[in-house]
């Protein structure tokens, strides 16, 4: 018959590909039982599930499966592999799934931020910002805390024991948010520091799916640690 679909190479194909990105996946084990879902935060959402996933797979829904909004939804949290009787890591999958989008089909503002984080933070504001910033916060602080007017927030303190990355979104549209942390570190007398770039410890390429851009920006925050010669790496992340 003309019409005819051949689901089985379809599934296969994608299948190939899965295992190629992931050696140790087991699709075939599903039993269907419904575990994965008894504890998934993303269950129903956009109508999809963990089982429903690999139900997809199953029945070679490639399109469906590599345009479903539902692959962002998930948490890849990892609930679903911890309850499954077979050990199958939906989350892992749901990842690769991800990777295998072009960027210019992939949620806007979360590409975005990844490719603002690969030239500097994901929110893209200047180095010089982020130091300014910092630095006027802290004086406020002491000014207006007298109780805190020995607090310090160093950036770029070589040999400090401790190294801390900072969420972007606080030194740009909630700076007094910094304080706290600081306020804590001070009290308990730890050595630590920021450094003036790749200081922006959330990683949204961890999420799109490109393990290359997510290897990068993690690359070259550790890099600046070494340089530092920091022995702890705070990840407020």
């Amino acid at each position: 018959m003309e019409n005819t679909i051949d689901l089985s190479r379809r599934k296969e194909e994608l299948r190939n590909h899965i295992k190629d990105v992931f050696p140790e996946s087991n699709l075939d084990y599903c039993l269907t039982c419904g575990m994965c879902v008894s504890g998934c935060p993303a269950a129903d959402i956009e109508g999809l599930d963990p089982r429903k996933l690999l139900r997809m797979f199953v029945l070679g829904q490639e399109e469906e499966l590599l345009s479903t909004r539902w692959i962002y939804t998930c948490t890849v949290c990892g609930r679903c592999k911890h309850a499954c009787p077979m050990g199958i890591d939906v989350g892992r999958i749901v990842y690769v799934l991800r990777g295998m989008r072009p960027k210019d089909q992939r949620p806007a503002n979360l590409q975005r931020s990844c490719e603002l984080q690969k030239a500097g933070n994901s929110t893209g504001i200047p180095n010089e910002d982020f130091v300014w910033v910092v630095g006027d916060v802290l004086e406020e602080t002491r000014q207006n805390e007298p109780e805190w007017a020995g607090l310090q927030a160093p950036i770029d303190k070589a040999g400090a024991e401790y190294y801390l990355n900072q969420n972007a979104k606080e030194p740009t549209v909630e700076p007094e948010e910094m304080v706290p942390l600081w306020k804590i570190l001070h009290r308990v007398g730890i050595d630590w520091t920021y450094s003036s770039k790749w200081w922006d410890g959330a990683n949204y390429c961890l999420f799109p799916g490109d393990p290359k851009d997510w290897e990068e920006t993690l690359r070259k925050q550790v890099e600046v640690v070494d340089a530092l010669g920091c022995r702890y790496y705070i990840n407020t992340e």
